[in-house]
């Protein structure tokens, strides 16, 4: 600050370059390019997903499965036939142990899967597929393999193999960083 001539404080005055600083510029270029944010492969990846997921749940309510949500599916995919504990299916699908208690009391409640004690540890409980639960498995099982079947129209087989090649060598790297862990 500096002392006006009736001796009160008025701020310092700086002078403003009209010309920027070279990393300003640099950051206003980035900032005119966005096209990066949705052509990246994460971007694309979730573009695919939710079309192909959407695709599945048209089909299922075209089955006479409908009602659920994708949340529901993420639990259905994660539970193994012959049982699965609940933080093992929280930590499959990536959610809270909270968030899976309320999904698998909302399955329940549709009469898809139950829990039952497990036998190696009276505290815990495993969840399992109802016969009914079976059932919407298996309508599921027919809306992927129509889903997929619909991309290998759009894409071509040998594009479509390819792409399942490539994910699940990719995926499975990230698999094994998490086994590590």
């Amino acid at each position: 600050m500096s002392r006006s001539k009736t001796g009160s404080r008025s701020p310092a005055r700086k002078t403003i370059s009209a010309e920027k600083p070279e990393s300003t510029k640099s950051i206003m270029h980035w900032a005119d390019d966005q096209s990066w944010r949705k052509h990246n492969i994460g971007r694309l990846l979730n573009n695919a997903i939710d079309r192909f997921e959407n695709r599945i749940l048209q089909q299922m309510d075209e089955a006479g499965q409908g009602g659920l949500s994708l949340s529901h599916i993420t639990i259905t995919r994660n539970l193994d036939i012959e049982g699965t504990r609940a933080t093992d299916l929280a930590k499959r699908a990536s959610i809270t142990k909270q968030s899976m208690g309320e999904l698998i009391v909302q399955l329940e409640g549709r009469g898809l899967i139950e829990r039952k004690p497990d036998p190696g540890d009276k505290r815990a409980r495993i969840v399992f597929f109802t016969d009914a639960g079976l059932q919407w498995l298996k309508a599921f099982h027919i809306a992927l393999q129509q889903a997929e079947k619909e991309i290998e129209d759009e894409l071509g087989s040998s594009t479509l193999k390819l792409l399942k090649e490539a994910l699940a060598a990719y995926g499975s790297r990230s698999e094994q960083a998490d086994d590590r862990q």
